[in-house]
């Protein structure tokens, strides 16, 4: 039988879970609770700990911005990347080098340590185990996606938000996309709102401002992704006009591929597509289908997924990277710099 999900079928199925909802919210609010007035413990360290997060699911920008904080600080500090490692088939502590596979590490450890060799990155699903470990040869730790592992009181909370999935338009599991209520987001210093458009005007700006509501305390920036005008393979790179007239395959695995869809359109490219959950195992049936195609573009998470399979003729993968709007970056720059040397 095949059930088509309409938008009514949807805003029922909403309805359905709201009562679920309403015990997350509670389950999670009083364990919030029981952190903010000391019942259960947040362990705070001598080195700066930045943690970036978010309220929801996925799908907000986590990693490029990580590999922002990398560029940034690395010439400088000695620093580690901490994560837990999603969908790795491991436990415990690892340190991941550029041989270790996904099944050990997860994709994104993996991706970060490729892209930085000389960069310290660990997998431990209890963050303050890996950072016990990682404060002797660091001076600075950045935990990605660890905003709601509150046993760290983290130096600087990053909490990000989609410019199409603003945290303050969603709900909570399972109705919504929420791991906690939207109240969580006063305990961040910098909220920052990501995958804006080029042309953000300062009426949205203005509007979006409005709907957060930052505290007095809090600072609010716009950032966009930035694409590469290459496309790489594991050792080679080609213009991304070598796409152009061609037949390819876009195959993704994230969260929300749109901009990413939007950007190819608007460059001309013509494609077929295929979408995936975020963080998609791929099954060898999947595998034996997709390699039936000549050029496949995806993404960078999803490569390092799919680059240690054999069979692929023309597999590459389209970098990102993150883009302040307004001239903010200097900005958001001196703000990292003040919470390094407190």
């Amino acid at each position: 039988m095949i059930v088509f999900c309409t938008f009514d079928n949807m805003k029922l199925l909403r309805k359905v879970l709201f009562p679920f909802s309403l015990i997350y919210a509670a389950i999670t609010s009083m364990r919030n609770l029981l952190f903010d007035i000391g019942i259960l413990k947040s362990k705070t360290y001598e080195l700066p700990i930045i943690c970036v997060g978010n309220l929801s699911t996925g799908g907000t920008g986590k990693s490029p911005m990580i590999e922002y904080l990398v560029s940034y600080l690395k010439s400088k500090h000695k620093l580690a990347v901490l994560s837990r490692g999603y969908k790795r088939k491991t436990q415990g502590y690892i340190e991941v080098s550029v041989d270790s596979t996904v099944n050990e590490v997860g994709d994104e450890p993996l991706q970060f340590k490729k892209k930085y060799p000389e960069l310290t990155v660990a997998v431990c699903e209890e963050r303050n185990t890996g950072i016990e470990i990682l404060k002797k040869s660091s001076d600075i730790i950045l935990l990605d996606d660890a905003f709601q592992h509150r046993k760290v009181h983290a130096s600087l909370n990053i909490l990000l938000t989609s410019y199409g999935d603003l945290y303050a338009d969603d709900f909570l599991l399972p109705t919504g996309n929420l791991r906690e209520t939207r109240t969580g987001a006063k305990r961040a210093q910098i909220i920052i709102v990501t995958k804006c458009p080029e042309n953000l005007k300062e009426v949205e700006i203005a509007e979006i401002k409005e709907k957060l509501k930052p505290a007095a305390w809090q600072e609010l920036y716009f950032t966009k992704i930035g694409y590469s005008r290459e496309i790489k393979a594991e050792k080679i790179a080609r213009p991304l006009d070598y796409l152009m007239g061609k037949e390819f395959l876009l195959l993704t695995g994230i969260a929300n591929p749109a901009p990413l869809v939007s950007f190819l359109v608007e460059q001309g490219l013509v494609f077929k597509q295929r979408i995936f959950p975020d963080h998609h195992n791929f099954s060898d049936s999947e595998l034996s289908d997709l390699k039936r195609h000549k050029i496949i573009l995806t993404t960078e998470k999803d490569f390092m997924r799919l680059q240690s399979e054999p069979g692929f003729q023309e597999l590459y993968y389209l970098p990102i990277k993150t883009l302040f709007l307004n001239e903010e970056e200097d900005s958001f720059r001196t703000r990292i710099d003040h919470s390094v040397l407190q």
